[in-house]
């Protein structure tokens, strides 16, 4: 345990910011799960939607420094190849 005032406040901090990016993760994660069940349903009417929200969620997990842009762009790619082959 940090016995120093600002080494307690930094271990506060951490704390907070940890749990959002792991709640940013999650929904992340979920957002693209529903994709992909969409995918394997083969519906092209609910499966569009949901790929622009992974793509929304990918791109502000980059702004925030959850994922490496060039992560979200290939899992970009990737969804959207999976959605082409629905059509």
């Amino acid at each position: 345990m940090p016995n120093i005032k600002s080494a307690k406040k930094r271990v506060k901090v951490i704390e907070k910011k940890t749990a959002i990016n792991t709640a940013r993760k999650t929904a992340l994660k979920t957002a693209i799960k529903k994709f992909e069940a969409a995918v394997a349903a083969a519906d092209k009417e609910a499966a569009t939607p949901l790929f622009n929200d992974a793509v929304k969620k990918l791109d502000q997990a980059v702004c925030h420094g959850i994922v490496h842009k060039n992560k979200a762009a290939r899992k970009k790619s990737q969804l959207a190849v999976k959605l082409a082959k629905l059509a």
